[in-house]
């Protein structure tokens, strides 16, 4: 009977188990489908890092504007501009500008439109913890990196049940570093300026431009 029952138990833990990673996809589906449907997006973020052996606890603000493929990335006194073709790194401290190629297709290219979606691939996800956060129902899914070879330990995915949004991202690294991004403010479908998303080099006349290719 015992042994019975410990079978039945198991059973019951996978089927629980695999409808909740059903759960999971519904809900990261319903976000990814939500951020495909704005024509752009505007987001405020706050950015920490903490490493409890090192002792670092660093906070950064920042914004980027996304439509499409493009962007206009501040963060950390840097510029980043990507027009749909090439990067423009401008850094005001080193009076430089990097200008490179990014092939969008690369899967392993990283850029702040598909940090929004990046869970789509290379993950196993988990139904996590429901947090009250501010009168906002924060459900957590929990991602772990299929490549062994991933430093990062697993992520918590933060996601808004009512506006299907994120709410923020918790990075966990093997070597004990965590990393959040909040979300504080989220904008769709602003007015934008015709020159969004393109490099003026004439704002820029003392600067050292870098070419890369």
């Amino acid at each position: 009977m015992n042994k019975f029952l410990s079978i039945a138990l198991l059973l019951f833990i996978g089927l629980t188990t695999n409808a909740q990673d059903k759960k999971a996809k519904v809900l990261l589906d319903e976000v990814t489908a939500k951020i495909k449907s704005y024509k752009n997006i505007t987001i405020d973020f706050k950015y920490t890092l903490n490493n409890a052996k090192e002792n670092i606890n660093q906070d950064s603000k920042g914004n980027v504007v996304l439509e499409g493929n493009k962007y206009v990335l501040n963060f950390m006194g840097v510029t980043k501009i990507y027009d749909g073709k090439k990067t423009y790194t401008i850094v005001p401290e080193d009076e430089e500008v990097t200008i490179s190629s990014v092939n969008d297709s690369d899967e392993k290219a990283i850029t702040p439109s598909k940090m929004l979606t990046f869970f789509n691939s290379g993950y196993k996800f988990t139904w996590d913890i429901l947090q009250d956060i501010k009168g906002r129902k924060i459900q957590y899914i929990k991602l772990t990196p299929t490549n062994s070879k991933d430093q990062r330990k697993e992520i918590l995915l933060g996601i808004d049940v009512q506006t299907k949004t994120i709410y923020n991202l918790i990075e966990i690294g093997k070597n004990g570093t965590k990393t959040t991004l909040t979300v504080n403010s989220f904008k769709t479908n602003q007015p934008l300026s015709k020159n969004q998303f393109t490099f003026v080099a004439s704002k820029y006349p003392n600067y050292y431009i870098n070419k890369l290719d």
